[in-house]
């Protein structure tokens, strides 16, 4: 399996340094290299690519408007010379950025990070050790074990996803619904309008309230049957 990807940058020193990079890693082929935004959209209108890295500023249009005219979005990492990252962005869910000069063992931890979420989207049913989804945070794709997951929590447009053994949960612009959406329904409960819990996670039930292994959180009354018959099928 080999990702199929183009680099768009209009700074020529900055984009022969990604052709060396990309050419280090076996699980990439670089099709082609654009020195502006126009060209490369309008080659990406017309062929199938698997990866895209762009830069955000350039100066006809930017890499964050060209992603947004496409209809069919390859995975995307960003490229950038600025710390402060343009939220427009954030709709898109580039899966990474850089930020230049590019480190090549940041880069590499990109690729990386680039082949497993093709495996996720385009393999779903080949085995995998681990389970695991991915959720938009901090500008990027967040790859989360679902053994990990201890309870989902809603928090008015956010959802913050409380890992076992972890004091730093992951936050997400995403709904309950949304995110169970993609949990596995044998491994995952909604337990009330604002939270979800991992039924590996589970150490008892008492007085509409249920003991996970960190916390105790309320059962809503509108899920209170469904979640005594669901722990007395299981």
């Amino acid at each position: 399996m080999r990702l199929k990807c183009i680099v768009i940058d209009d700074e020529p020193l900055a984009l022969q340094l990604i052709r060396n990079y990309v050419s280090k890693f076996p699980a990439l082929e670089l099709v082609k290299t654009f020195e502006d935004a126009i060209s490369g959209g309008e080659y990406l209108a017309k062929h199938d690519i698997d990866l895209l890295f762009v830069d955000v500023n350039m100066p006809d249009i930017t890499g964050v408007d060209l992603v947004r005219s496409l209809e069919k979005k390859p995975i995307i990492i960003f490229t950038t010379a600025y710390k402060n990252y343009a939220f427009e962005s954030y709709e898109l869910q580039a899966l990474d950025y850089l930020l230049k000069p590019i480190d090549l063992k940041r880069f590499s931890a990109a690729v990386e990070k680039a082949v497993d979420y093709y495996k996720y989207k385009n393999l779903p049913d080949e085995p995998r050790e681990d389970e695991s989804i991915y959720v938009y945070s901090e500008y990027r794709m967040i790859k989360i074990l679902l053994k990990d997951i201890e309870y989902i929590e809603s928090m008015a447009d956010y959802i913050i996803i409380h890992l076992a053994g972890s004091d730093k949960p992951v936050m997400s612009l995403m709904t309950l619904k949304k995110v169970l959406e993609k949990l596995p329904k044998e491994k995952f409960i909604r337990v009330h309008r604002s939270f979800i819990v991992s039924v590996n996670k589970i150490r008892s039930l008492h007085n509409r309230k249920i003991r996970l292994e960190t916390i105790e959180l309320p059962i809503g009354d509108a899920y209170n049957d469904v979640v005594n018959q669901y722990l007395k099928s299981s």
